[in-house]
């Protein structure tokens, strides 16, 4: 299929192309901007103009020349606007205010005692609010909220379906932005992840960014982002990452989805529930802490969750074979005694073939993949990020 657009559409593809460029590679002359995007000086020299108009783009000092004047060196300005983000989860709201590169600036936590959605939303307010005022001074302000739903949802920020917050159809976008009046951005919590690990998680990592990669939350419940050819992957309706529901007993423990035997029940928290082991607490923070001090209870219960994870990443890993399995979340914290067992469990029961290139790591990010996703998601959409299918 062709692909066309007006002078408008192009002049806004390659306005994004070069503050990509800068933003990823910066310090950069207006001359290696035009050589790394294949567009010509004038039009280079044209959008940096307009993008140090914005203070979107600065320069700094002289770089080195190649025969004749020093150019003057080009970086993007993370300090032009803020964002928020946002993770719902059932337990708690988190939040945090990040410049344009996703550096936390400011960090909210609130418990929640309650998933009704009138307390809920209060309690986002509350937190948007005082996030709001806690940005400093920019040119651009807020530039927008993003946020991380346990749930389905549709392209107008509705919550369709969380069955362990017990929502229906639920509105969450547009609430939102009658009340601050800045744009909202409403996502599946993992699909945010996903794009927090991609964007921020692999920053000095590696030099080989990963193009096929599934990141999975473990917390109250259990969610996939995937990421296939460098891009997230929603699938037909915008519903794939469901991954929490998938059946790995035929005959099992009874889910609020309505089903039976859903991967949650065995490999997130709600395992507290069904496990024979005695717990002292079914308080992840506590059985962490338990668990720390040698705790037996605890431990083997973090060591059965990780053999059941390790049954589900191998499902999801001979399914779509990524090259790289991220586990986030709440729930990772207890990555001593959760990844041996499940290291052990991927490598007995993947094929041979997706297992040869197959890394599976824990976050770097911690528990703060969703909500720095949530913020990536609100500051691409204000930047103006563009992508045209072909």
């Amino acid at each position: 299929m062709n692909v066309t657009g007006d002078q408008a559409l192009v002049k806004k593809l390659n306005r994004s192309i070069v503050l990509d460029t800068i933003r990823l590679h910066a310090p950069l002359s207006r001359a290696q901007v035009s050589a790394r995007t294949g567009l010509n000086k004038a039009t280079v020299s044209n959008l940096v103009s307009e993008l140090m108009t914005d203070q979107l783009v600065r320069e700094t000092g002289p770089g080195e020349s190649s025969g004749g004047r020093k150019p003057l060196m080009l970086l993007f300005n993370q300090g032009a606007g803020y964002a928020i983000g946002i993770e719902l989860s059932v337990s708690y709201v988190k939040g945090v205010l990040t410049d344009l590169e996703g550096h936390i600036v400011e960090e909210r936590n609130a418990a929640l005692e309650v998933t009704e959605v009138t307390f809920v939303l209060d309690t986002m307010r509350g937190m948007i609010a005082q996030l709001i005022q806690a940005a400093p001074s920019s040119p651009h302000g807020i530039v927008g909220i993003g946020i991380g739903v346990p749930g389905m949802v549709d392209a107008e920020g509705t919550v369709l379906f969380a069955p362990n917050l017990g929502w229906d159809n639920t509105e969450l976008r547009q609430p939102l932005e009658r009340e601050f009046g800045l744009p909202v951005t409403v996502d599946n919590e993992a699909n945010a992840g996903a794009l927090g690990e991609l964007h921020y998680g692999m920053i000095g990592d590696e030099q080989h960014v990963p193009c096929h990669l599934v990141y999975i939350s473990i917390g109250s419940g259990i969610g996939s982002g995937i990421i296939m050819d460098g891009k997230p992957y929603k699938g037909a309706w915008g519903y794939a990452g469901e991954t929490g529901h998938m059946s790995i007993d035929w005959d099992g423990l009874h889910c609020s989805c309505g089903s039976r035997g859903c991967w949650e029940l065995y490999a997130s928290e709600r395992a507290y529930d069904h496990t024979a082991y005695d717990l002292p607490s079914s308080s992840t923070a506590q059985l962490l802490e338990l668990a720390g001090q040698g705790n037996e209870a605890a431990r083997r219960v973090y060591e059965e969750i990780g053999t059941y994870l390790g049954i589900g990443i191998t499902n999801i890993v001979n399914s779509f074979n990524p090259e790289l399995v991220i586990i986030g979340g709440h729930l990772s914290e207890a990555r001593p005694w959760l990844e041996p067992s499940l290291q052990s469990k991927v490598a007995e029961r993947t094929l041979p073939y997706h297992r040869r290139e197959l890394n599976v790591r824990f976050s770097q990010l911690g528990s703060r993949s969703t909500v720095l996703g949530s913020a990536y998601s609100a500051i691409s959409t204000y930047l103006g990020h563009v992508r045209v299918s072909v």
